[in-house]
C-alpha cells in the first residue's frame, strides 16, 4: 500500500497555520479540531510543523508565558515529508526512527495531504488482514 491510497481513503484536507499566529491560538485550534499537528505555511510554502508535543515540551521548559509567542518560535523548521508514491512501510519506518507522528505529503513542492502514525498503522493492519484472508482462501481451496 502507498501513501496515495491512505489519502484517497481519509481525504486530502490539511490543517495549516501561519508562522505569526500565537501558540495559544494554535493550541485552541488543535483542541477544537481534535488533531495533533498543524502544518505551518507561508505564501503557499511549507515552512514548518507544530505539534501538541512541541507545545507541551516548550511550556514544560519555559512556562505558560510562551503562549503569547508566535508559533514560529517553537515550530519544527526542518520538516520531514513524504510523497504519494511511498510505501506505508517506508513512511512508518521514517516516523518511528525520527520519533514523530505527522508527515506532510508533498508533490512537486505542493502540500497535497498529511498522514499520521494512526493513519499508517490503520492502513498496515488492513493490509495484514487482507493478506491473512487471502492465505485462508488459498489454503481452503488448495
Amino acid at each position: 500500500m502507498i501513501v496515495a491510497q491512505i489519502l484517497a481513503s481519509k481525504g486530502r484536507d490539511v490543517a495549516t497555520t501561519t508562522p505569526d499566529r500565537s501558540i495559544s491560538d494554535v493550541t485552541m485550534e488543535l483542541a477544537a479540531r481534535k488533531i495533533g499537528a498543524l502544518v505551518v505555511t507561508e505564501h503557499g510554502r511549507v515552512v514548518g510543523i507544530v505539534s501538541e508535543r512541541d507545545i507541551v515540551r516548550t511550556i514544560g521548559l519555559k512556562g505558560a508565558g510562551i503562549l503569547a509567542d508566535p508559533v514560529s518560535s517553537i515550530m519544527t523548521r526542518d520538516v520531514i515529508t513524504c510523497r504519494e508514491g511511498e510505501t506505508i512501510n517506508d513512511v512508518m519506518t521514517r516516523m518511528t526512527r525520527r520519533r514523530f507522528r505527522h508527515l506532510p505529503v508533498l508533490e512537486g513542492g505542493e502540500l497535497v495531504g498529511i498522514v499520521s502514525i494512526g493513519d499508517v498503522v490503520k492502513a498496515r493492519i488492513e493490509e495484514v488482514e487482507h493478506e491473512a484472508d487471502d492465505l485462508r482462501t488459498y489454503i481452503a481451496t488448495a
